[in-house]
Formats: structure tokens, sequence, C-alpha cells
């Protein structure tokens, strides 16, 4: 940390995912409500073919239109040795070979939902550039992201979670009929079919019957190449946020209530009718199980700075469920992550002061080991 100046904050976001418009959302968000007086924010858009952006004159960039339509300079990860960005410019003050110009930051903050930036690999990227990165390292983040994984890991960490099996897309294509046979032996309907890596429920779908399974599955197979078969199960949807590195809080309970069957895609962000309720109408007791196993599941994936623990509350016998785990979940006006921890005491702004700390906090303490890892 500099003495005396403002730390300079680059928040990276836009990416190459199906999300890419809402982490635009989150990013104008995170500008309108960050602390300027001690952070300077240097804006990184990545673009939907992937190439990387250093936005100019962020006091203009106050409209997901302005985000989107703004490219600024070329940049690139630098080496360590860099300790921040290379951007292009003219030669001069400031330059180094030719005309690279070095744009140094304290901390990155992956504002990226989805692949190419929620599952690891922008992690892994700040890790060799040796730049401190808030939220979920590398391991969790792939963790996460691959619903797989994460729900075998819930499963040996005695976190009870929705029955499931899964197949890759080349084995539908291969033996349709038998797998559709498995799935109404082992999960029946109605059950969820998912791709394995993707978020903000994008490719999800609810198969009511083995009639439209086929066409959900096809559908699904469009954004992965693991496919998630799930119960269905006649449940409330509950999150919990979650905050910390290695000694992590949970926040209040939050509940969503949907305008479609679930919460997808269209429920989320283009339709008007879902609603929240903060706290969530809930027993205490139910709630303080709930922020328990937010938490057990969070250390169950080694998250660090922030994470949304979604749950299903099923309604006939109040049994949790831990759905699963968002390492960098929205941040728009209407996201749950940053609402409920107002609702638990925390500011919008002093949220996003506490995750820049705790990432700061973490490179330290990763820096401190002899082999590093994440």
């Amino acid at each position: 940390m500099r003495k005396n100046k403002k730390l300079r904050v680059a928040l990276l976001f836009g990416g190459k995912s199906t999300e890419h418009e809402v982490s635009l959302t989150s990013a104008l968000s995170i500008l309108k409500h960050i602390d300027r007086e001690k952070y300077a924010v240097l804006p990184i858009k990545i673009s939907k073919e992937g190439r990387w952006f250093l936005l100019p004159d962020v006091e203009s960039l106050d409209s997901v239109g302005a985000l989107a339509k703004n490219e600024g300079s070329p940049v690139i990860v630098g080496d360590p040795e860099t300790h921040g960005f290379l951007r292009t410019g003219k030669s001069g003050e400031g330059s180094i070979s030719g005309s690279l110009i070095r744009e140094p930051v304290d901390v990155v903050f992956p504002i990226l939902h989805g692949t190419f930036g929620e599952d690891g690999t922008i992690q892994g990227l700040l890790s060799l550039a040796d730049i401190p990165c808030v939220g979920a390292g590398v391991l969790s983040s792939a963790l996460c992201m691959d619903k797989i994984m994460m729900k075998q890991v819930f499963f040996q960490n005695d976190l009870p979670s929705a029955d499931f099996i899964w197949f890759l897309r080349k084995a539908w294509h291969d033996s349709p009929e038998t797998i559709q046979k498995g799935v109404w032996e082992e999960i029946g309907f109605p059950c969820f079919v998912k791709p394995a890596n993707a978020g903000s429920s994008v490719g999800v779908f609810k198969a009511h019957d083995g009639a439209e399974f086929a066409s959900l599955v096809d559908r699904a197979s469009q954004y992965d190449r693991k496919i998630l078969i799930e119960k269905a199960i006649d449940a409330r949807e509950l999150e919990c946020s979650v905050l910390g590195n290695d000694d992590p809080e949970a926040s209040v309970v939050g509940e969503i209530i949907p305008c479609n069957e679930f919460y997808d895609y269209e429920a989320k962000y283009i339709l008007d009718g879902s609603r929240t309720i903060i706290p969530a109408g809930i027993l205490e007791e139910v709630s303080e199980e709930v922020r328990r196993m937010a938490v057990s599941a969070f250390k169950a994936v080694d998250g660090a700075g922030m994470g949304r623990v979604d749950f299903l509350l099923e309604r006939k016998t109040n049994r949790i469920f831990v759905n699963e785990i968002n390492t960098i979940p929205g941040f728009t006006p209407i996201s749950m992550y940053p609402k409920l921890w107002e609702a638990s005491g925390i500011s919008y702004p002093e949220l996003i002061g506490r995750l820049i700390e705790l990432a700061m906090d973490r490179h330290e303490d990763l820096t401190g080991s002899k082999f590093r890892r994440e």
C-alpha cells in the first residue's frame, strides 16, 4: 500500500461468457458505490471477443451503455515485475518497450460472471502476474463453477444437496435412450437439466416429464459438454452471503420469490415480477442453520473474500439443501449479495472496502508460503 496515496483498483468486467451484460451492470453499480476518496479506479473491460481495454475518463462511465460502447486503450497483464498492466500509448514519459506504458495496480476486483472469469482462469492469470485479486483463488473458483464437482464436495462434507446424475454431451448423442432410462429410474420427474459450467441460470431448464426431457438436454448441451440432471425439490429459495477468508461470517438470510416457476435467467434479469424478502420469513432455528451451513460450504470449497450460498428449503419437511455457491456473485442494484450485507449492517461502499482489504490480506498470506499455491 502506498502511504498517503489512493489505492489503485483495477475493476475487471465484461468477458466472453453469456453473462457479459450482467457483468456490465455489476461493474456500473460498483463504480457508483466505491469510495473515490480512498480508491483510484482503473476500469478494464474484456470484450465479448476476449480483448482487454482500459477505459478512459472513469467519470463519464455513468451507464451500462457507456461501458458497452467504450473501448479505450488495449491492455495486457504484465509479468510480476510490472505490478499491474501494460497499455499501448505514445512513447514518452512512463513508457517502456517503445509504446507500452506501465499501469501499476494494488489490487484487481474481478466482476466477471460465468466462464472465463468465475472459473479460475482469470484468477490463475492474476496469480502468475502476482497481483492481489478480490475473491476466491484458482481452486475454489474452478470447483464452484463446475456444479458436478461442487456437489461432490458438498456430499463429502455432509452438506445435503439434491440428488443428481451427470453425463457428457457425447454420451447423450451416442446413447440418449439409455441415459433417459437412467434418469427415469434414478432421479425421476420433474427434474432440472443444467449445463455443469454456467451461471445466472443460463441454459437451466425444468423437465416435467420424459416427453420434453430430450429437447431440454439438447438445449442445455449448447452451453457445456457436461450435463447435470438434478432432482426437483418443492422448496423455497433462500440465499446467504459470506464474507471473509480463514474466518468467514454469514449475513442474514434472504428469500427469493421468482415470478417464473423457478429463478431462471428471465426471472432474474428480464421480467419484473420476482421479489426478494430480507430477512426471510423463516424460523430462527432455520435461519441459524442456513447461516452455519453457508459458512461450512464456503470453507469446504476453500472460499475466500466473498461468496453467495444458495439453498433450498423443502416445503413439506423444512429440510435444508445446499444448492450452489457463487464465488463472484452479482453486484447489480437488485443483487442479493450486497443487499444481504446491507441488511446485516455493512453498507455497499464499506463492503467493497472490506473485500479489497481481504484480497490484499490473502495475497500477503499466500506470498508468505514457501511454495505458493491457490
